[in-house]
């Protein structure tokens, strides 16, 4: 099993990454070839899709296809810019095969963070994500 430091860090780290490249490696890296992000997205979120008749609670993305469009979109709409990046927050847990963390949307220039979120990784015998559950502050 991999350092829970040393995977959470490779994680975050992920949603920061500017190259394409980059990126698709380092989601085969993370993930297993069906491994999959599931993710409880933020109240308004829920109520904006909820008014054009959505009612899904969750969002997922499975298989390395669909989280290297999800990691590529994150970065384009929220590190591109240059004003912010994810962080890690605290330290992460184990408890056999799974891995809680906690991370940050922070200003680039100053402390003061923008949003965040924790996430509950299930490992696969090999220590990459089979199942990434994450759940948004706010």
């Amino acid at each position: 099993m991999p350092i829970p430091t040393d995977l959470a860090g490779r994680y975050v780290a992920l949603w920061n990454e500017p190259d394409p490249e980059r990126r698709r490696a380092t989601v085969r890296a993370l993930w297993t070839e069906d491994g999959g992000q599931i993710l409880q997205p933020p109240q308004e979120i829920r109520v904006q899709a909820a008014a054009l008749g959505f009612f899904a609670s969750v969002l997922e993305a499975r298989g390395h296809a669909a989280l290297e469009q999800r990691v590529a979109i994150a970065y384009e709409q929220f590190v591109a810019p240059g004003d912010a990046a994810f962080r890690l927050r605290g330290t992460p847990v184990q408890l056999g095969d799974v891995l809680k963390f906690e991370w940050e949307y922070a200003p680039l220039h100053g402390s003061a963070a923008a949003g965040g979120g924790t996430e509950f990784v299930l490992l696969s015998p090999d220590g990459r994500i089979r199942s990434d559950y994450q759940f948004i502050d706010g």
